[in-house]
């Protein structure tokens, strides 16, 4: 895709039915051509602080920035997101305090994203949907073995226990996934407040077709409607 492509979005992030904090935090800047969204772990004292820290670092990324500057940028402030939380847990006297992550970066006709833990960032292209990122959790290896879909997945009673996460470990590893702009593509961020209701097939259906002012809504009311005994966070980006 040459020149600088049109974008639209829309975003939501819900508490659902059953928690009484949401310990979700997204960012969507399209002045920066950044989008994110965070879940939190380690319960209401600590989880919506983890979110939080990883979402404000990157919301103080610098506009203007040339696109491999942008990519080590968003890395960079990953990292000082993790350095952060560990040191908020050890103030915290908290054993577990993290948050999982997935970001979306479009710059110069490509995009790339960042993520760990089980934050997810799907395409939509030409009718189908596929997913960009691989969850780093407990049963994600028996889907890449191929024991298990990714819908089968999360009704796995280990679906929401994470691997790696910013804020966990010595150290944070982030996986990244690049590609070319279509005009046309969606993309969907979500946390698992959303993917533990949404099917392939669901998604497939409902996402190519709506509109973008309601899209998000759309999805949101699938997973309420669903119980949403969890967060639930969305964005859409459309490519035009």
């Amino acid at each position: 895709m040459s020149g600088r492509p049109v974008i639209r979005f829309s975003a939501t992030s819900h508490v659902g039915r059953v928690r009484k904090v949401n310990e979700d935090a997204i960012l969507a800047t399209p002045e920066t051509r950044v989008w994110a969204v965070a879940d939190g772990m380690g319960g209401h004292a600590a989880g919506d602080v983890a979110s939080r820290i990883v979402i404000d670092q990157l919301a103080m990324l610098p506009e203007g920035q040339e696109p491999a500057d942008l990519m080590r940028a968003v890395r960079d402030a990953l990292h000082r997101a993790h350095d952060q939380i560990r040191q908020e847990a050890a103030a915290r006297q908290v054993d577990t305090m993290g948050a999982t992550v997935v970001t979306l970066v479009l710059a110069d006709g490509h995009f790339v994203a960042f993520w760990a833990g089980d934050s997810r960032l799907y395409r939509f292209r030409d009718g189908e949907v596929e997913m960009l990122t691989t969850d780093h959790s407990a049963v994600a290896e028996m889907v890449l073995d191929g024991e298990m879909t990714w819908d089968e997945a999360e009704l796995h009673p280990l679906s929401n226990m994470v691997t790696r996460a910013v804020g966990v470990g010595e150290e944070l590893e982030l996986d990244k996934v690049r590609g070319e702009l279509h005009p046309g593509d969606r993309f969907l961020l979500c946390s698992d407040g959303l993917s533990k209701y949404a099917t392939f097939a669901t998604l497939r259906r409902l996402v190519p077709r709506a509109p973008i002012e309601t899209v998000t809504d759309t999805l949101l009311n699938l997973a309420l409607d669903g119980g949403a005994n969890d967060n639930v966070s969305i964005i859409v980006v459309d490519v035009l």
